[in-house]
């Protein structure tokens, strides 16, 4: 059974940081754009990041640029969202995604496989 699953959420005070961590089973993901979402409470999904197939090129929401860094590391079937400068704006659940093909889309209904989900809460 093909599946992603995110991990590396929590609770974090504002200013501080935390790395959420997307593993596929049942399929390798060297093949297929990786995106991170996220969705606060009472608000739409939104696009955060987005990294292409053989990790060349990268894409950041405007809120989150130049605090988040988005890698893969295909040997390990894996991609990462490092989060640096964490805001309370920034509470949500963060969902991976992955997208056939090398390239990302900013549209979500373009990705065809989804993880569960992790919870991040920054707050003092």
């Amino acid at each position: 059974q093909s599946q992603l699953v995110e991990s590396g959420g929590g609770l974090v005070q504002p200013g501080g940081s935390l790395r959420l961590s997307c593993a596929a089973s049942g399929f390798t993901l060297n093949a297929y754009a990786i995106a991170w979402f996220r969705q606060a409470p009472g608000k739409e999904r939104e696009g955060v990041s987005c990294i292409s197939s053989s990790g060349s090129r990268t894409t950041y929401a405007d809120f989150v640029k130049g605090r988040f860094t988005i890698s893969r590391d295909n040997a390990k079937n894996a991609v990462y969202l490092q989060m640096n400068s964490l805001k309370p704006e920034d509470t949500a659940i963060y969902y991976c995604a992955a997208r056939s093909g090398p390239l990302c889309d900013k549209a979500s209904v373009m990705f065809g496989s989804w993880g569960q989900g992790t919870q991040v809460t920054v707050s003092s």
